[in-house]
């Protein structure tokens, strides 16, 4: 699916006068004022439980985004989506070139059919009930943009006006390292774009030296799972297999970083888990008209991991005053009130907008059940005070306990995916550097990106705790950074599904 209806390009008919929406964004917010005022003063007076690690600001803006999330009625999905998706302009140090991966051939389509399904069926649990077989959608062309950084610009600065084959010919001449990073953007699998994510991109483009590759990877609920998956793969075979008249030269595998944040983590995890599964059972795949073997890449890099889509982790309910994500009650009455339309509610009805109800367990989808890890390549994953913690420190854990290399961050007091939200802040920019450092280490082993202190050792684990404000950083115990085994995270995984909107109890509580 190519991405969500841009508002920006809607007909004069449908789109609502400029002035009417200034009007009710100033009504809003004259609304937020006492909510605005209730938090400024439990803040000054250090009685709220983010105000000893967040400062004023950070507490006031994660305080209004809750506000707007966490409404009685949201919008429809389709609304929400076009909102949320539009594309600003293009300007500054920043270089996009546009680029379509061409719809395969029939053989090769019917060919990653065989492939999904087999890796599929393989990872299934055997002992989760399944009514149906997965439905696979159909191979279509995937967009992407090419990200880079454009220096010496200003930042009012304007793209040439030149065919997109011609932009990217002029962004290579600024990439000044072979780090080429498949970005997969958040959303929670329905919401964003690339476009909203051009930021992100850039920003691990310049420190790293390298480029982005940001791809537009089908949404659901219009294309539920695997359809992201599926795109996933795809624009990985054409990093490494390039067709004819591709803008890029094929990419080596030990250049490639697979990356993403929160959704875009998840789906960054389960292509992973999908490459592994084809290499463990010696599945090859046919590309462009020839069999390809298809390797790991050099590492996968991902900023607060959604791994558990069902939300059963205590975290989702104890660390809800450090984070802008809804709670479980306010997601689950949003998912009953929510205005319908088009898309959404399915027919036939099911509980996840990305997922059958019979594959919500699959471990292409809630990565924590994964069958394995081993022999992953190293992997950097990052989070905060989040509703998503228990769920990323399980993940990093378990990753080191199979012999995986990992490097683990956690920023004390953060929200949700904070370096992109708010940029202000000096954890925002260690979170930048830590994230980019580890890419440049893994696919430039012998050197680093203009100003990064690349590690000799590409096998040696990290666990380590940033300290708000003072950016401390501790040494953490990977044996202890989780309580839970594997048999708990799967049976609390199986009671948030058989009891839909029961939360995480306190007595489950896992202590930060």
């Amino acid at each position: 699916m190519s991405s969500p209806p841009n508002p920006s390009v809607t007909s004069k008919s449908t789109r609502k006068p400029a002035a009417m929406d200034n009007t009710a964004l100033f009504l809003q917010l004259v609304s937020k004022i006492p909510l605005m005022a209730r938090v400024a003063l439990l803040h000054m007076l250090q009685a709220s439980p983010a105000s000893k690690y967040q400062d004023l600001r950070t507490e006031l803006t994660i305080a209004m985004i809750r506000s707007f999330m966490d409404v009685p009625k949201p919008k429809s999905i389709t609304s929400t989506q076009r909102m949320l998706s539009r594309a600003p302009p293009i300007s500054g140090t920043i270089w996009v070139s546009k680029y379509t991966l061409p719809i395969a051939t029939e053989e090769d389509a019917r060919h990653i059919h065989d492939t999904l399904t087999k890796v599929i069926d393989g990872l299934q649990d055997r002992d989760q009930p399944k009514t149906a077989r997965i439905q696979l959608p159909k191979v279509l062309p995937v967009e992407a943009e090419w990200t880079a950084h454009r220096p010496g610009v200003p930042k009012d600065a304007k793209l040439p006006e030149i065919p997109e084959r011609e932009k990217y010919d002029e962004m290579m001449k600024d990439v000044k390292t072979p780090t080429t990073v498949l970005y997969f953007h958040g959303g929670a699998y329905w919401l964003m774009d690339p476009a909203t994510h051009r930021p992100t991109c850039r920003e691990l483009a310049k420190r790293t030296g390298g480029r982005c590759y940001s791809v537009r990877y089908r949404l659901a609920p219009q294309n539920p799972f695997p359809a992201a998956v599926m795109d996933a793969l795809v624009s990985y075979l054409g990093l490494l297999y390039p067709p004819a008249d591709a803008f890029h030269e094929a990419v080596k595998p030990e250049h490639i970083v697979i990356a993403g944040d929160s959704a875009g983590g998840n789906l960054s995890l389960a292509l992973l888990q999908l490459l592994m599964q084809m290499q463990r059972s010696g599945t090859t795949v046919s590309w462009l008209g020839q069999e390809r073997s298809v390797p790991l890449p050099a590492g996968v890099a991902v900023n607060s991991p959604w791994m558990d889509i069902t939300h059963s982790s205590p975290s989702c309910v104890t660390n809800a005053p450090f984070d802008y994500l809804p709670g479980l009650e306010a997601q689950d009455n949003a998912d009953k009130s929510r205005d319908p339309c088009a898309a959404w509610p399915a027919n036939p009805p099911r509980m996840s907008m990305y997922v059958a109800d019979d594959y919500i367990m699959h471990p292409l989808v809630s990565l924590l059940l994964a069958p394995s890890w081993r022999g992953a390549p190293p992997t950097y994953i990052c989070t905060g005070w989040e509703m998503l913690a228990d769920e990323d420190k399980f993940t990093a854990a378990r990753f080191h306990a199979e012999g995986v290399s990992v490097t683990f961050e956690e920023y004390e007091g953060m929200p949700h995916c904070f370096a992109m939200l708010l940029k202000n802040l000096r954890e925002a920019d260690r979170c930048m550097e830590g994230w980019s450092r580890f890419i440049a280490r893994v696919t430039k082993p012998s050197a680093a990106a203009e100003g990064a202190d690349v590690e000799k050792s590409t096998t040696r684990s990290t666990f380590t705790t940033i300290k708000s404000e003072t950016l401390e950083e501790k040494e953490l115990d990977p044996t202890t950074l989780s309580p839970y085994t594997e048999v708990e995270i799967r049976e609390k995984i199986r009671r948030r599904i058989e009891l839909k909107c029961v939360p995480a109890t306190e007595g489950d509580v896992a202590k930060l």
